[in-house]
Order: C-alpha cells, then structure tokens, then sequence
C-alpha cells in the first residue's frame, strides 16, 4: 500500500502510518499489538482488493485467510517451520507477509506468481496448484523430519474444506494417523459453513485442555493402571471413554477425525487473530499430528465479494474496486457455447447427465444444473472419482458428460484408460481451458491432454476450432455409447468462423472428392468421425513445394492467415482442420500423402502431439501401400515438452513460434528445402 494511505482515522492504529510496508518478514508481526493486528488485517484487505481488481486473479479464497494468514506466521517460524498451502490459491497474504509485497504485476511475466513459487521465496514450499496435495508433503516433510533429527521444526498444512472431498488428502490422513512421532498441523480451512459461535466457544476450552500434553500423560497412566486390572479394569476404561467419547460427539463436530486416531481442536473462528493464535499454539506443543478447524468466510470484508453468492469472488477478472464490476465484459466464449448446447441436447435425451469435481459453474454445467438439478452431480475435487463413478453410470445406460478443467483430467488418466476406455464406457469428456492458458502458470496450462490421451485404445477426441465445430462434435460425442469421447477446448473468446471450401472425403484416400458438410452421413461409424474441412486451397504453380498446413482446434486460426500469406507469394498451399485428431483421420493421412511439406499446429505438446501422431500414421499407411512414394517434410508447431512460466497466452505463443507469421517462416524454409533437393537431384540426373 502507498505512503498515501497513511491517514488518520483509518485503520492503521493510533499513530496514523501505514502498517503493511513495515512487515517485511513474518518476525516483524510480533512487534504488534492485538489493536495493530487488526488494523493490519484490514490494510491487507484494502491492498488485496486495489491490487487484484488491476490484474484479476483469487480475490475471494485471499479475502477469507487474512487473520488466518497472520496468525500462523506469529506462531510459526517459516522457514525453518515448513507451511504448505494446499491448492495455493489462498497464499496472497502469505506472500505479504513474507516480503512481497509489490502486486503491480501479479500473474504476469515478470511478477508475482498467483501460486506459491520457490523462484520467489524461500518461504514457499509447494509449486502446484492442484488440489488436495497439502497433506501428503507435509506427511513428507514431517517424516524426514523426524528421521533426520530435526524435531525442533514444525511442519503445518493449510487445507480447504473442499480440497478435503480430494481422496489424496484422505489417502494421506490415513498414513498420518499411523504416526505418533512428528510434529505436524493440519488447519482445515472451512469456508462452507457458517461458524457458530457457541459450539465454537464450548469447543475451544474444552480442547485446550484435550490437546495440552500434560493431560494426555495423565490419560494414558489411567489407561495403563486400569487395564493392568483385568476385567474390572477393562470395564471401567471402557465406561470412562465411553463418557469422554459420547461427551466429546455432543460438543466437537468432527469427532471423526479422532476415530482416525489424529487428535482435532475446533472449530475456532478463523477471523478472531486472538482465538487462532491460542489454537496454534496449543497444536504446535503437541508432539503428535493434530487437526486445528478453523471457520472462515471467503470474500470476507469486500461487499461485493460477500453478496456474490455463487463463489464469493472465487477468481475474478479485472473489475472496479468499487463495484466488484468487470472492467470488460466477458464476450461469449468456449465455455458459454458448451453450456447452452449441453442443456440442449440434454432436454432432449435423459440419458445425458453433468459430471464436474468442484468446478460447477466454472466449466459451464450451471445451466445444467439450474434447469435439471438431479441430472448434474458434483463429486468434489474427485477426479479419479468422477471417472470411474461415470463408468458406472455408463454402465447402467446413462450417458455421462464429464466436464473438466483439461489440467486436472492429468489426475485421472489411469481411469480413463482402465475403468472406462477398457470397459468401451460411453463417457463423454470435455476439456474447458485446453492448451495455453498462460497467467494461472505451470501447473494450469492444459497442455498435456492429446499427447497423453494418445495412448488409449478406442478413445476419439476433438479439437474444434469455433462455436460451429464445437456444437458438431459435443453432438458426435454424446450419440456415441460404445467408446470414449473427448472435445477440448481453449480458454477465451470465440474466434470468427472460418468458411469451409469443401470436406475431405472419409471413404477414399485421396483427398478433393468429398460431399458438402450438409450432405456427410454423420452414422455413428468410424467414417463419422474423419471429418477434415479445407479452409483454403490455392492453386498449384507448376513446380512449387506442395504445402499441407494443419491447424488443430483453436490453432485453425493462425494456420489459416498463415494459408492466406502464403498462397500471397505464389505458393501451392492446402489448409485443413480436422475436427476429431484422436485417432488420425483416414483422409488427413491422405492428403498428407500427397504433400511435400506438412506443418501441424496445435495447442499441446509437440512430443506425442497430433503432429507426431500424423507422422506416424502416415509411416504406416506408406508402409501398408508397399512404400509407394516419398516422404514429406514434417514440421511440428506447438507446446515443448517443459514447465510454462506465467505469461500472456500471446507471449508464451511468440516464445514457441506458434503464430502465424512463424508458421509461415517454418513453412517457407521446409519448402524452398524441397525446391532446392529437387533441382539438385535435377542437376545429377543431367
């Protein structure tokens, strides 16, 4: 926050100065008063909400862990106590408190990561920003930990109640319970319910004195004494604990996380610094794993934030500060497209039911849900879940839609392959945020999807390149009942329809003979889905490099313009966009058959890509025609195989040569190469 805001009466505490700038690592909060902290939390709102409505980013999850935040960096010393945040979405305040403090560019090249990073500092641990993750490097750290000595250093986990639906997390609450020798927090962050206040109170002393030590050293010699009684004995400990069990059911909410035999304290009200503090503290003396429950309100403090009841401004856009008001309307997107046309196909067939992990509204089944609410189920940041759980819905003649961030279907490949493409379940997947997606960083980009789903017998995915194409296959997807479906798509706006000169023929091999797409047999057969549509076709001078470009999905576009520049300087150029790319269309092998340059473009890996995947195909068709004819030149655009830094989508697309004006350079060089080996085999021959 600027010097200006130091102003008196405002919430900085009695001197008037800004408290924010003189926070410059997590020590320098002990030197405040219960009064300053608060006035602290309140600046931290006030530069949260300035900050991200400049540059979009999660406003509401930040909004709700100021206290929270500022509690566990005075009871804890980071780094030499590890915190790790689960998701990572919620470390905003972390990040202030820990020296970094300037959000001019947050989730931009160059600035602030909007997750954890440990580029940025040493007091961030966990890079991912995938859910439900937390537990598991705790449970690691801590155990190390432990083995190497170190039984000083404190290991915390701050999880949200809806990472906790995540079956990793109850993975690694099982292995945590196993353990009585390591010095481990885990503070579920609860913002799906309201805290109530006497349950809360009641709870907190009577867990002061459950978690203090002194009393479990007490507990477990009554334990020892009576049942070195025998059966006497044995009946009283078992009346004793019944006592404190059946009193503990009454007052504590989540007694079941002590029948997993890790000892829980809470629920605490998570905006009181005070009540949090006390909470820690008493986990921290603990020597064993321990559960802190702490109520939080996400959007806290920010109106606009509090009376947006779908998210609470989970992840905003850049908006006014004012208002909460988006600076740009959104225009009709990917997503909208896909959540008009599923409520419409699923009106008309009641077979078709909404699959999502968490992410509801985000991926466009909201609709969905409003109009038919039992035909939409959200299983919880689940997505192994969602996809076995959907085999079995195909199984009993459903035809689930599973509609997915295309990051987080990373989580669910061994799924796909052995519980629904081995079962030939008819599961439509659908990939929002497909390829580069840019500012949300490394782990967000949904690059990995076609060189991954590559691999699986049976399954069909496409690429559709606008609102048209995208309708045509979410139809395709839906009547098909007998294997996997995919349709991914990118982040953002719609780009403009392309016109279609004509379709390649599916039933020849040889392109050029096809019907107008009005006119195709959309049976649902293998034929139905080698569907590949010419954007452009120039005519052939005599002599010049024959160029195929391929532009898969949302790469259509810039294959194109590149098309167009091309055919500008007299070259014998054919673009094409196939609308299923898993597996190769019959037809695109083809016309690769017959061109001497063949440039793939797509919004994915180039490892494994649908380039590679038509140079292979091509290979074998080639090799089942007795090898008849040369091979073209391939050039393969797209995603490297590495970790993407936080940039622009049109930055990151510059840096791997993915626009127009670089296909058409890789273009031009593959094909002088042919022109010039020609003439040279010319000049031999003389």
């Amino acid at each position: 926050m600027p010097a200006a805001a130091e102003r008196p009466g405002g919430p900085t505490g009695r001197t008037g100065k800004a408290l924010l700038p003189r926070v410059r690592k997590p020590a320098d909060l002990d030197r405040l008063t219960s009064e300053q902290l608060v006035a602290l939390a309140s600046e931290i709102r006030q530069h949260l909400v300035a900050s991200v409505a400049r540059t979009g980013g999660h406003l509401g999850p930040n909004l709700g862990v100021v206290e929270l935040t500022i509690a566990l960096h005075r009871t804890f010393r980071s780094p030499r106590d590890t915190i790790v945040f689960d998701t990572g979405h919620q470390a905003y305040v972390h990040k202030l408190l820990t020296g970094r403090q300037d959000f001019t560019h947050l989730r931009e090249r160059g600035g602030l990561s909007g997750y954890p990073s440990r580029a940025e500092s040493v007091h961030d641990v966990v890079e991912n920003s995938h859910a439900s993750t937390s537990l598991s490097w705790a449970d690691g750290i801590a155990r190390a930990n432990h083995l190497q000595g170190h039984d000083e250093r404190h290991v915390v986990a701050v999880i949200g109640d809806g990472a906790m639906t995540g079956g990793m997390a109850w993975e690694a609450l099982d292995n945590i319970a196993d353990s009585s020798d390591r010095h481990l927090v885990i503070v579920v962050n609860d913002n799906g319910r309201s805290y109530a206040p006497t349950i809360g109170g009641l709870a907190h002393h009577l867990d002061a004195l459950r978690t203090n030590p002194g009393y479990e050293r007490v507990l477990s010699g009554v334990k020892r004494t009576l049942l070195s009684q025998g059966a006497p004995g044995r009946a009283a400990f078992d009346a004793l604990h019944g006592l404190k069990r059946g009193l503990k059911d009454v007052l504590v909410p989540s007694a079941f996380f002590e029948d997993l035999g890790i000892k829980y304290t809470g629920p605490v009200d998570g905006h009181d610094i005070t009540a949090v503090e006390f909470a820690l503290t008493r986990a921290r003396e603990y020597a064993e794993p321990v559960i802190v429950h702490v109520i939080t309100e996400k959007g806290r403090g920010y109106t606009p934030a509090e009376e947006h009841v779908p998210d609470r401004f989970h992840a905003v856009g850049r908006i006014h500060p004012e208002t909460g008001l988006p600076v740009v309307a959104e225009r009709f997107g990917w997503t909208s497209v896909f959540a008009e046309e599923i409520v419409s196909l699923a009106s008309g067939d009641d077979r078709i039911v909404g699959v999502t992990a968490a992410m509801q509204a985000p991926v466009g089944l909201q609709p969905m849900a409003d109009a038919m609410p039992t035909r939409v189920i959200d299983v919880g940041i689940a997505e192994q879940h969602a996809l076995t759980f959907s085999a079995g819905l195909a199984f009993a003649g459903m035809h689930p839609v599973v509609a997915l961030y295309a990051t987080f279907l990373n989580r669910a490949f061994d799924q796909v392959l052995m519980d629904v493409a081995l079962h030939r379940a008819g599961v439509t997947i659908v990939l929002d945020r497909a390829g580069i997606t840019g500012t949300d960083g490394a782990s967000h980009n949904g690059m990995w999807d076609m060189a991954l789903l590559a691999h699986v017998p049976g399954l069909r995915l496409a690429a559709p390149r606008d609102e048209a194409t995208l309708r045509e296959s979410l139809r395709r997807a839906v009547s098909t009942d007998d294997a996997p479906t995919v349709v991914r798509y990118p982040k953002g706006a719609l780009p403009a329809p392309l016109t279609v000169v004509r379709r390649l023929d599916s039933e020849r091999d040889e392109p050029g003979r096809g019907q107008e797409p009005a006119q195709k047999d959309m049976s649902p057969s293998a034929s139905a889905f080698d569907v590949v549509d010419v954007l452009l076709e120039s005519q052939q001078p005599a002599g010049a490099a024959r160029i195929l470009l391929v532009g898969v999905g949302a790469m259509a576009a810039e294959a194109y313009e590149a098309g167009r520049i091309l055919e500008q300087e007299g070259r014998a150029v054919t673009v094409v966009h196939p609308h299923w790319v898993i597996p190769t269309p019959a037809p695109l092998v083809a016309a690769a058959a017959n061109a001497e340059v063949v440039v793939v473009v797509e919004d994915g890996l180039i490892d494994g890509g649908i380039g590679s995947q038509l140079r292979d195909a091509l290979e074998e068709h080639q090799a089942a025609h007795g090898g008849t004819g040369g091979s073209p030149v391939f050039r393969r655009i797209g995603i490297p195989r590495q970790f993407v830094d936080t940039a622009t989508r049109a930055q990151l697309m510059e840096d791997f040569g993915m626009r127009a004006v670089d296909i058409v350079q890789a273009a031009r060089r593959a094909a002088d190469g042919v022109a010039g080996a020609r003439t040279d085999q010319d000049l031999g021959a003389e």
